[in-house]
């Protein structure tokens, strides 16, 4: 199987980071997100990605062509140019880096990936979340439901402590736990190759519109809940709070 991450958009709202990287590419510990994702799709024996670029496309090009050198010790010709790389720690991945342009919305993205994914079922995330979630038992949940798609459901992380009040009394306090009721998209679907009937190839289709609830609609859409750890990176609050998992030494969402 593929697994395709969506990592074209601007991330507007942690412009801080963004504005000469996009958000996959910001850093935790050193590596950038999308580099964390990859390694726990590994972990399940997914390594062929498809990755769909936009904005600052070239970052992410970039980064790829230069992987092997940039992970491995390597001695260098100045005079031929030519390179010797002492491959320590090679990642084992076939990358396709797709620029689906800067102004497209996810589920046109997503459609211009076709040529690639042909008539199988395929990974879909986004490049901007971290989750422990076990893959291998959610293509069996999906397999098992027998529909068109199947997204992780997930408890939408608490941004601030709660509080429980009697009268004029804190009775219970919790402080920056994931809520206890409700779930959220938390990414990380298995798709069907006949996902494409219900998506365009126009700018403004947006996979977690008219899509996913045409699904729904036909009971084609089904929910794996996942009750481990999920966390976006939305924000500069977001980023230094996995950073300070990561330098913590044992990040919750790292399975390698």
């Amino acid at each position: 199987m593929k697994a395709v991450i969506l990592a074209g958009g601007y991330g507007t709202r942690i412009s801080e980071e963004t504005a000469d990287k996009p958000k996959p590419m910001v850093e935790v510990g050193g590596f950038p997100l999308l580099w964390h994702i990859m390694k726990n799709f590994s972990v399940f024996g997914v390594t062929e990605f498809v990755i769909a670029a936009g904005y600052r496309a070239d970052v992410i090009k970039n980064y790829f062509l230069s992987y092997s050198h940039l992970n491995n010790d390597f001695k260098i010709d100045l005079r031929t140019n030519q390179i010797t790389t002492t491959e320590k720690n090679q990642d084992p991945w076939v990358v396709h880096v797709i620029d689906t342009g800067d102004d497209y919305q996810t589920g046109a993205r997503l459609s211009q990936l076709r040529f690639l994914l042909k008539e199988e079922p395929f990974f879909l995330t986004y490049g901007d979340g971290l989750s422990d979630v076990n893959l291998k038992r959610l293509f069996a949940f999906h397999k098992k439901s027998q529909v068109t798609a199947t997204v992780t459901a997930v408890r939408p992380p608490a941004r601030f402590g709660s509080l429980e009040i009697s009268g004029e009394k804190v009775v219970a306090f919790a402080e920056k736990n994931q809520v206890s009721e409700g779930w959220i998209n938390g990414g990380f679907f298995v798709l069907e190759s006949d996902i494409f009937n219900f998506i365009t190839a126009e700018k403004n289709c947006v996979f977690e519109g008219s899509p996913l609830e045409t699904l729904a609609s036909k009971d084609q859409l089904a929910a794996y809940k996942h009750e481990g750890f999920w966390q976006c990176m939305d924000t500069l609050r977001d980023l230094r709070f996995l950073c300070g998992l990561w330098s913590e030494g044992n990040p919750p969402w790292k399975l390698w």
